[in-house]
């Protein structure tokens, strides 16, 4: 639903500006966006490169084990139906460990 929404605003967007007679303000536009779209995913892909690294690191080096292990109860009163020792868990405890920790981008990996 959101698609058809997005659609329509840009539909009516380059409509009004070829009715308006601003089609060259619209492509101008356009493109200056396209622009900073992939500036901003080139900045956003070093930021995450940096912080899922340094989470790797702290899984490898056994501390997202241990963290894990303190935040059990609290994975365990929020999540009751996921048995004991199942992956998700870990995955969990590592976006909150993330959150906690104030990691930023970093919490987006492992939550998903």
């Amino acid at each position: 639903m959101l698609n058809y929404i997005w659609a329509f605003m840009i539909l009516i967007g380059i409509v009004y500006g070829a009715i308006a007679g601003k089609m060259a303000e619209v492509t101008n536009a356009a493109l200056e966006s396209a622009g900073d779209a992939v500036s901003l995913c080139i900045t956003m892909i070093g930021v995450m490169a940096l912080w899922v690294g340094l989470m790797e690191i702290a899984q490898k080096s056994g501390l997202i084990a241990k963290l894990t292990r303190g935040i059990q109860p609290f994975i365990r009163f929020l999540f009751p139906r996921i048995p004991e020792g199942h992956p998700a868990r870990e995955y969990i405890a590592t976006n909150l460990i993330a959150n906690v920790l104030g990691l930023g981008w970093a919490c987006t990996p492992a939550g998903l």
